[in-house]
């Protein structure tokens, strides 16, 4: 009994009771730490995005995390901490409903997720295309008196576009800035760019859009007889 309390008892008592008061030390402060709630705003993050498939729904709504642990960690929360992720691997064009609970939140060990908002959400997919379409000039201005437009020259006069497909066939063209030509006689080129008004719809290589005006004389109209 002797050589048992010496062994495992006695055997480097000073750093055991260190343990054990560390121990009861940490316990207690848990203990103590009252248990807090909060909500965070995050956006909705997909992933395994299939290729050539776009997201067509316009409106992605974000997702309301309400999360409860220790206040100590509560407080130290940032809404990067918290992540809602959808995988979407396998999506295809058309309508899909996604079911949005804690197994898809991510958040700092130690906080429990209790409350997800929405819980479910539906999202439109298509194919996604790319196609060219023409630039059309938007001219704005006062004349000079005795002068009209002659010419426009647009260069490029097309750019690419890409999106949804339904969304990008639905684009007629693209309109220019303003392009102000009020006192030109002769000839402008101004630098502008192109825009495309559907959200989901983007310019491919965005870049200056350079539109020349030509100026010409208008016949001045007879006095009739």
């Amino acid at each position: 009994m002797t050589d048992f309390i010496q062994r495992w008892v006695l055997h480097n008592f000073g750093l055991k009771l260190i343990s054990l008061a560390l121990a009861v030390g940490l316990w207690l402060a848990v203990a103590r730490d009252p248990i807090a709630e909060v909500a965070v705003e995050v956006p909705i993050e997909f992933h395994h995005i299939p290729e050539n498939l776009e997201i067509s729904s316009e409106h992605i709504p974000e997702a309301q995390i309400r999360v409860r642990g220790p206040e100590r960690l509560v407080r130290r929360l940032q809404s990067s901490d918290v992540h809602a992720e959808i995988d979407l691997m396998g999506a295809k064009p058309g309508e899909r409903t996604f079911d949005l609970s804690s197994h898809q939140i991510r958040q700092p060990h130690g906080l429990e997720v209790v409350q997800v908002v929405p819980s479910q959400f539906r999202l439109t997919f298509d194919t996604r295309l790319t196609r060219q379409v023409e630039v059309h000039p938007r001219v704005i201005g006062t004349f000079v008196p005795g002068y009209g437009i002659g010419q426009i020259v647009v260069d490029p006069s097309t750019i690419a576009i890409t999106g949804p497909q339904k969304r990008v066939e639905a684009v007629e063209a693209a309109i220019t800035d303003p392009v102000d030509v009020s006192g030109i006689m002769n000839r402008g080129t101004f630098p502008t760019h192109a825009y495309v008004s559907d959200p989901l719809v983007q310019v491919v290589q965005p870049g200056p859009i350079r539109v020349t005006v030509i100026m010409e004389k208008v016949p001045a109209a007879n006095g009739g007889r």
